[in-house]
């Protein structure tokens, strides 16, 4: 039975919009996580129906169940894998089963439907083809790609090479690709499960959405390196960001929660994780004069957000709801913009990437917006140049993420750097994080690629000119004297002139 109440507590937290699910299940302490969450996020989306379901049997009337705990008891045994529970509960539920499958199966006649999926609002149902790939981040600390590629092809998966375009995530079972932005990642039909494979349990593979693998392989930090992973439970960032840096130098990683940072050490330690140094700490209270931080030059932020950008989370909040729907986000791009400036705090800070699970402008550009208003030392970086969704206007440097356009869940990822003001010469970047298009540029920037569509090239080509930070002037000091040496130079010569003739 404790799922179940598990599962009503966070369900009911969900809805009344108390904070993204996927942090909302960690909270729970429940000992399950991976169980947990599918058992919310299924029954979040069949919500409408199991509603109808219940109120049609008078089923709270008959069994004094508080709705939330119904919903979830209703879904498990209509739609599920049948109750996991015994005792009086399961023999009540048994009790009023047969009039529940009469309601549901009425529900489908009425809809000239055979599957429950079919009964859910267009927007909310996935087609096949639109459903997420499984994606998995091949951990470089244990293993290489090549050597898990032929592990897996051993194990009866066909590899088909590097994929080329998204149409390419199209996967029939036992087929997988090789991602083309992120080399490190691997790309599976939906269904493919991996939690009792012996890669994933050994921690050579990590499940890893894409999106959620941008932020560290966007930041790039090199060996040696002292970073810091911000808001960094449960963990998948800061291995991604331990095995770029290759074990070598420190990673320091913040978290509120004990709970979820004990959980962290677990993961930390089976993906061979040393470097890492663990604070169940407010990341708003580290002081970055510290002299344990005087070394950090890199920040991963991906702090509490709306959690909307997850496929499982529905944004169908009713009119009434906007309402606070709209003081909550205004609360969270509050906390996200205090985060941020905070993280450009450290003094020797060269780049900082900032990233959110959510579909909202007010919790992504308009964050970014504002913190490089409050800090005109530092400026956006253009990134890949051929990545099929950008920012919103003006902030197309920066990338967001979706089911539709990238096949993942929605993100948003921003990177800023520190710049120079002697010359406004930019800090040396460690990765290609733009693609060179046709237009010449610096060899700073990278290797050359080669170019996309038409589209894709003009992206890059008004990506690739440096965008000033805003309220930020061209002219700098250091021009400025320049512009004046040329001045003085001209009326010497001038008067060298006069005094011959």
């Amino acid at each position: 039975m404790a799922l179940y109440v598990k599962a009503a507590d966070v369900l009911e937290k969900a809805e009344r919009k108390q904070g993204a699910l996927k942090t909302l299940v960690y909270d729970s302490k429940f000992g399950n996580i991976k169980q947990l969450f599918a058992l919310v996020c299924e029954t979040q989306k069949f919500s409408s129906i199991l509603e109808e379901i219940i109120e049609s049997t008078k089923l709270l009337k008959h069994t004094k169940l508080r709705i939330h705990l119904a919903k979830v008891l209703v879904y498990d045994l209509l739609m599920g894998q049948g109750l996991k529970c015994g005792g009086s509960w399961k023999a009540m539920m048994m009790k009023h089963r047969s009039r529940l499958q009469a309601v549901l199966a009425r529900m489908k006649v009425k809809q000239k439907v055979s599957k429950n999926e079919d009964l859910l609002p267009v927007s909310v149902q996935k087609p096949a083809g639109d459903r997420l790939p499984r994606y998995v981040r091949v951990n470089t600390l244990k293993t290489t790609v090549e050597d898990t590629v032929d592990y897996l092809k051993r194990d009866g998966f066909s590899y088909l090479g590097q994929a080329s375009r998204l149409d390419d995530f199209t996967l029939k079972e036992k087929h997988f690709v090789r991602d083309m932005h992120l080399p490190e990642l691997l790309v599976f039909s939906p269904k493919t499960d991996f939690h009792d494979h012996f890669l994933y349990k050994s921690g050579h593979i990590i499940l890893q959405d894409k999106a959620s693998c941008l932020p560290a392989y966007l930041l790039n930090p090199p060996p040696g390196s002292h970073l810091i992973d911000a808001c960094a439970a449960p963990g998948n960032k800061s291995s991604h960001l331990a095995a770029i840096v290759k074990n070598k130098g420190r990673l320091f990683a913040f978290d509120l929660d004990a709970k979820r940072l004990a959980t962290m050490s677990t993961l930390l330690l089976r993906a061979g994780v040393t470097c890492q140094q663990l604070a169940n700490q407010d990341f708003l209270k580290v002081d970055p004069e510290s002299p344990q931080y005087k070394d950090v030059e890199y920040v991963l932020l991906d702090p509490s957000c709306s959690g909307s950008g997850m496929v499982c989370l529905r944004d169908d909040a009713s009119s009434a709801d906007q309402e606070k729907n709209q003081a909550r986000l205004a609360s969270l791009a509050s906390f996200q913009l205090r985060c941020l400036n905070h993280g450009l705090r450290f003094p020797r800070l060269k780049r900082l990437v900032y990233s959110t699970c959510s579909i909202h402008r007010q919790e992504n550009e308009d964050v970014v917006a504002a913190c490089l208003q409050e800090n005109p030392g530092f400026r956006l970086v253009p990134l890949l140049g051929q990545w099929p969704e950008r920012g919103l206007e003006p902030l197309t440097q920066c990338l967001r993420a979706s089911t539709t356009k990238t096949r993942t869940h929605g993100f948003f990822v921003a990177l800023l750097e520190r710049y120079s003001e002697a010359g406004n010469e930019k800090q040396e970047p460690a990765v290609q994080i733009c693609d060179v298009e046709s237009t010449p540029r610096s060899p700073s920037t990278g290797e050359k690629r080669p170019a996309g569509s038409e589209e894709e090239s003009e992206a890059s080509e008004i990506e690739d000119k440096p965008t000033p930070a805003a309220g930020q002037d061209d002219s700098t000091p250091g021009k400025k004297r320049k512009r004046k040496r040329k001045r003085k130079k001209k009326k010497k010569k001038a008067a060298a002139a006069a005094t011959v003739e």
